[in-house]
């Protein structure tokens, strides 16, 4: 556990642990919970709360990637490229299979306006969802080139106050070209073919990365990093707030497209989030609940992945938006467990498998040749 503690910000890791557990609560409510269960019960008012938390997963990939050893741009490109794959068939396998294999509800067909039988332009539409991981991949190419280029953790900064404030005034900005349109979609969408837009979303990141800087000039103080985290975190979230108060509609909009005060005020709230999650991790010994915070951590993206395709193949026998507060907090334990038993039993095991054997060709390989 030392070592880990000295090559982990351990705070970062629980936080980003806690998120993709939460992602999972989210998207069952959104798959499974009727409209007045997501829109007038407590339950829907809750989950709904804690899906602001995604920017602490953006703000936590930001310090990760600045304090990780390599992080040359050919790194990040190949990385972001991994990451636009993996997110690519997820998509597939969340959507795609499941038409063809013609389980889909006919409800969730008409959520997107479209009738059935679903046309071949429906599945192209569905195959190029803009979610977190097509954000991940855009932004990994951004920040690969952005620190190689930039050594002032202010400018970063900079970089982002100008995400901010212009990622509104371009937000749907197309030039009518096919396939060009659906960059443009990932860069700065306002529709709902993107979900995570790299305008605003990006600037997370960015903050994120300033964070990073400024902990390896203090020389990796950990307490350092958090004291100013909830520092700052408390200011955008005055600013931020005031800016929605002042105007809802322009600053907040909706939560997927962000206008300045509403990206403010998310970046405030996660910044704080994370000031906490350090003090906990300060004050509680490590256990066994933690340790499987940790695993989470470790294992984000395969998560993310397992918990989506679970949830959607779902629908082929549960329904689409059909369950009341009971029937949704009945599901939520139910997806985690699969999910994670998918992770543990199938992936870790088949994984560790694989390592093992290739471990001892390896040996026996180094064994025949000393002989």
């Amino acid at each position: 556990m030392e070592n880990i503690k000295r090559n982990r910000i351990l705070a970062i890791d629980l936080a980003r642990g806690i998120s993709v557990l939460m992602v999972i609560v989210v998207h069952t409510l959104w798959i499974y919970g009727d409209i007045h269960t997501q829109s007038e019960t407590w339950l829907g008012s809750l989950i709904h709360f804690i899906g602001k938390g995604t920017p602490m997963f953006l703000i936590a990939m930001g310090v990760s990637f600045t304090v990780s050893r390599n992080q040359s741009v050919a790194l990040s490109i190949k990385r972001a490229f991994y990451i636009l794959g993996v997110g690519y068939l997820m998509n597939f396998l969340k959507f795609i299979l499941p038409v063809l294999a013609d389980i889909v509800p006919d409800n969730f067909i008409a959520a997107y306006g479209w009738t059935t039988p679903v046309t071949i332009d429906n599945m192209i539409y569905m195959l190029g969802t803009g979610d977190i991981l097509q954000l991940a991949g855009v932004s990994l190419i951004f920040m690969g080139i952005i620190n190689r280029f930039s050594k002032s953790k202010y400018i970063l900064l900079v970089i982002a106050l100008l995400i901010v404030i212009g990622a509104k005034e371009v937000h749907g900005f197309r030039l009518g070209i096919i396939g060009v349109d659906y960059i443009l979609d990932l860069l700065w969408g306002a529709e709902w073919n993107v979900y995570f837009a790299v305008f605003p979303w990006f600037s997370f990141i960015l903050i994120g990365m300033f964070f990073g800087r400024w902990y390896k000039e203090k020389g990796n103080n950990t307490t350092y990093l958090f004291n100013k985290m909830g520092i700052a975190g408390v200011f955008l979230m005055l600013l931020g707030g005031g800016l929605c108060y002042y105007s809802f509609e322009y600053h907040f909009g909706d939560y997927f497209h962000l206008g300045p005060g509403g990206t403010l005020y998310l970046a405030g709230f996660n910044l704080v989030l994370l000031w906490l999650v350090n003090l906990f991790v300060n004050r509680i010994k490590e256990n066994k609940i933690i340790t499987f915070f940790y695993y989470c951590s470790k294992h984000v993206t395969t998560i993310y992945v397992i918990q989506w395709v679970l949830i959607c193949w779902g629908m082929g026998v549960l329904g689409y938006q059909q369950f009341g507060v009971t029937g949704v907090l009945l599901l939520i334990p139910f997806y985690m467990v699969l999910t994670l038993g998918v992770q543990k039993f199938l992936l870790d095991w088949f994984l560790l498998d694989k390592s093992s054997k290739k471990r001892t060709i390896i040996n026996k390989r180094v064994t025949v040749q000393k002989t």
